[in-house]
């Protein structure tokens, strides 16, 4: 094969390395492309299968099952007895399954199970809250999370894939109503504060009294010291009934406790203090 006589190739020469670079191109770009649908039908399969992809550039997967939390997207209302007010529910879901599933296959599970999950606790809390007056938010929260005790972890399947639930709830009152409570929890506090306040004197005194009759035992053979003693102890067994009788009436009528029997009187004497 000669060149032409001007030094050019000739150009059955020009067309054979024309032929020649586009098999090599359209080798190297096959090759290419078939890696590249290879690592996506790897990809794919994995998918499918619920596993993550193999290779370097994989995240480790966590150890145990996935868990996702999720709110539901609104408060939960549920009528109060009378039909007039509500309590209003804040309800979260632990989403979880025994199987190893991925987190945007969980994700998936959990977008449509989560419906029937926020129309189930509706149904409970609906229920509990029937009878309950407006104003008793505490006691519904506290029905509700009996109810979700006994039945702690609600299972729903598609499939073979079991998905599991774990619901929370809290319960707010209706903001309607809070205006006309708010002069009865301020009166409420208020109780409580005077009646820490007896408590802590009725419990100092007791104790005054103990250390005096501690004191006064060390020199019990003097007569006016044994009569002071005896003073002592009586006002001891007083403070201590009044105490234990404070204590019950706070617990069967909490509002009624600052009318509770009045501090007993204490016993008068001629002589106020030991002899020296």
């Amino acid at each position: 094969m000669t060149d032409a006589p001007d030094g050019r190739p000739r150009p059955a020469d020009q067309w054979r390395h024309r032929g020649v670079r586009g098999l090599t191109i359209a080798r190297d770009a096959s090759v290419r492309g078939w890696r590249w649908w290879a690592r996506t039908w790897d990809r794919l399969v994995a998918a499918l299968q619920d596993e993550a992809p193999v290779g370097s550039a994989a995240a480790p997967s966590p150890s145990g099952p996935l868990v996702e939390q999720r709110d539901a997207p609104r408060l939960i209302a549920v009528p109060a007895r009378g039909y007039v007010y509500s309590f209003y529910i804040r309800a979260t879901f632990a989403w979880s399954s025994p199987a190893s599933l991925r987190a945007e296959i969980l994700s998936w599970y959990v977008q449509y199970f989560q419906p029937n999950a926020i129309q189930r606790l509706t149904r409970i809390a609906a229920d509990a809250a029937r009878d309950l007056p407006p104003h008793r938010a505490g006691d519904l929260e506290l029905a509700l999370q009996q109810a979700l005790a006994e039945d702690p972890v609600w299972h729903y399947q598609r499939g073979d894939i079991d998905i599991t639930c774990r619901p929370d709830a809290a319960v707010r009152l209706d903001e309607r109503i809070m205006p006309a409570l708010q002069p009865h929890v301020d009166r409420l506090v208020e109780l409580e504060y005077q009646f820490d306040e007896q408590l802590r004197r009725a419990r100092y005194a007791e104790e005054l009294s103990r250390q005096w009759v501690t004191l006064l035992g060390a020199h019990a053979e003097d007569q006016d010291v044994a009569d002071a003693r005896a003073h002592l102890l009586a006002a001891q067994k007083d403070a201590a009934r009044w105490i234990t009788e404070l204590l019950r009436r706070h617990t069967e009528h909490p509002a009624d406790s600052v009318s509770a029997p009045p501090i007993p009187p204490q016993q008068t004497r001629e002589t106020s203090t030991p002899p020296n």
